[in-house]
């Protein structure tokens, strides 16, 4: 459990890093007023940026889902894993229902950390050297929000985001297993690491691509009452008030950069995560004691992953980590791992020796 935790973490931190930037420029667009424009669109949003804020403009607000990552990575894996070992048979309506359980229960950590980080990306838009900080850092921020508004106050935007985060999760976990499996992960494919990573960015597309608008919505919401003008009285208001004034296409505001921020964050994180798992393990690994060539089953681990099989010969052995939205093998020294063995891998008996 700490081991695929650890690696969780360190995997939503590297996506965090990369994707960033792309989200301050989708927050930028978003909630830019209409009248008038700051940005003509994504390349124009960055060029601004960075030339009236430099660099450090990219990655205002990054404190907030930097503090968060860790437990929502905890609740995302670990309620996920969980509900899929509940629900007992890998099947993809129990993929989406799995995913989208872990969605709706991290809501409680991501609605005030997205908050802040919206509050951050748009404190002195335009300025290199703001006169004036409102917020010194992102939990500054949620402190200075709980003592004006209190509680509601720092869950604003809760609403739509569970409305984008359980089907968005659902979608995600769903499109990632759909994917790998028919991609074929074996573990003598020797493309198998790219193909995991284009699963899961393309995953991440698609999870996007499913509650965007909802996302637009959410960024209103968050960002209204910024400099004491409130605009919205709620979700119905800002639909209402955002399509008579822009039409259906303020639902597509920012799909550009969060688009090419999906992937490439996506990636990232499981390529971190899966380097982070061979390396530990394969430490483990190189440890252990020589045994009689042997096939064991072993119990189901911790969060992300349903099912752990492993082969051992010797000092080496390849395992394969199958599961409910990750997918992983390793190996230690060489090994004879036949493809009549690995046929059994899906199977709940042990290979035969």
């Amino acid at each position: 459990m700490a081991l695929d935790f650890a690696a969780g973490c360190f995997g939503g931190a590297a996506g965090v890093l990369v994707g960033h930037p792309f989200d301050t420029v989708k927050v930028r667009l978003q909630v830019q007023n209409v009248d008038k424009p700051l940005y003509r669109g994504t390349y124009h949003c960055f060029q601004s940026i960075v030339r009236q804020e430099s660099m450090s403009g990219l990655y205002k607000g990054i404190g907030s889902p930097m503090m968060g990552l860790t437990f929502i990575n905890a609740i995302v894996f670990g309620v996920q894993g969980n509900a899929m070992r509940m629900l007992g048979r890998d099947t993809p309506a129990h993929q989406f229902l799995a995913g989208a359980s872990a969605g709706i229960i991290q809501c409680v950590i991501c609605c005030p950390m997205e908050l802040a980080k919206t509050r951050m990306q748009l404190q002195g838009t335009g300025e290199k050297k703001p006169a004036r900080k409102m917020y010194k850092n992102s939990l500054d921020c949620l402190v200075r929000i709980y003592r004006k508004e209190g509680i509601r106050g720092i869950n604003r935007g809760m609403v739509t985001t569970v409305m984008r985060e359980t089907p968005g999760f659902g979608v995600y976990f769903l499109t990632y297993d759909m994917l790998t499996r028919h991609l074929g992960c074996e573990p003598w494919d020797p493309y198998m690491i790219p193909k995991l990573l284009f699963a899961g960015g393309m995953s991440g597309i698609a999870s996007w691509l499913s509650t965007y608008p909802v996302d637009v919505i959410k960024s209103r919401l968050q960002a209204d009452g910024v400099g004491g003008v409130n605009r919205y009285s709620g979700i119905a208001d800002c639909v209402r008030q955002s399509l008579k004034k822009e039409g259906w296409r303020v639902f597509t505001r920012g799909l550009t950069s969060t688009l090419l921020r999906a992937f490439p964050v996506n990636a990232t994180t499981f390529a971190t995560v899966t380097l982070f798992l061979m390396y530990m393990r394969n430490d483990d690994g190189a440890a252990g004691q020589d045994c009689e060539p042997q096939a064991v089953p072993l119990q189901p681990t911790s969060m992300a992953f349903d099912h752990r099989w492993e082969t051992q010969q010797g000092n080496c052995s390849m395992e394969r980590i199958r599961g409910s939205g990750f997918v992983c093998f390793h190996s230690v020294g060489k090994t004879d791992f036949s493809r009549e063995a690995s046929k059994e891998l899906n199977s709940s008996e042990p290979l035969d020796k």
